[in-house]
């Protein structure tokens, strides 16, 4: 028998076919399953917050299907009740959730087809689907697996929210360790994040060292503040790379 030229599609074999819509989808949600652990109790919580707090069971996923804000949701409850001047909640907004605007330096969004998908993919940039969607596992996913991630990551907080709205009364307004959930999932993350880039423990380092900074700093904005000194530090180790590169 002969062999094949390496590199050249045999002809005798036939090609793989793409995947199918239905069969990414289901990639999705498999990817998703880990992370609506933490999404769904975090919104039990914001749903139980919500019914204690006396506001109508359904604002809670009327909140998480238009806002999508996670922190912010739970922050928004008590403005809501004082009726918070507008520019207040702007303001609140703009220090809680800042930190999306440095997650769009890196996030792939070329890699998402359609104004549409875009629009919405934009929309639903949490934390968690950066954390997913930037690493190098969803380096080969395409763009109807990425948006069909994020869609299942926003369906989680919506679903949960509903279901601790209509539970609210069932369940006890502090159940310890349901507040950790979501930090854990992050931690999860943050780990895996590391590992896939093991051969750069510099860049972790300097996000170490940007937080402790924070902290120290400026403790009641320390997410805005330790994001703006990781991206200064980044920006300075790149001009000195290149300028050492170039002498």
């Amino acid at each position: 028998m002969g062999t094949h030229p390496v590199g050249v599609a045999d002809p005798l074999r036939p090609a793989r076919a793409p995947r199918r819509p239905r069969s990414e989808a289901l990639a999705a949600l498999k990817d998703s399953a880990s992370v609506g652990l933490g999404l769904v109790p975090m919104g039990l919580a914001f749903g139980m917050l919500a019914t204690h707090s006396g506001l109508p069971w359904w604002t809670a996923p009327l909140f998480s299907a238009v806002m999508y804000t996670g922190t912010l949701e739970f922050l928004l409850i008590p403005m809501v009740i004082a009726s918070a001047p507008l520019l207040s909640v702007a303001l609140t907004t703009l220090l809680v959730n800042g930190r999306h605007a440095f997650y769009a330096l890196s996030f792939p969004l070329h890699r998402v087809n359609g104004r549409l998908a875009r629009l919405y993919s934009t929309f639903a940039l949490s934390d968690e689907a950066y954390a997913m969607t930037t690493g190098g596992q969803a380096g080969t996913w395409s763009s109807r697996r990425m948006v069909s991630f994020q869609a299942f990551n926003h369906l989680y907080c919506v679903i949960g929210a509903l279901a601790g709205c209509l539970l609210g009364s069932l369940i006890p307004p502090r159940i310890t360790g349901l507040d950790f959930a979501m930090t854990a999932l992050l931690v999860v993350l943050a780990l895996d994040a590391i590992r896939d880039r093991r051969h750069d423990l510099p860049t972790p380092a300097l996000a170490l060292l940007a937080a402790l900074i924070a902290r120290l700093l400026a403790p009641q904005q320390m997410l805005l503040c330790a994001f703006c000194l990781f991206t200064g530090g980044l920006l300075l180790r790149h001009f000195t790379r290149t300028r050492t590169s170039h002498a």
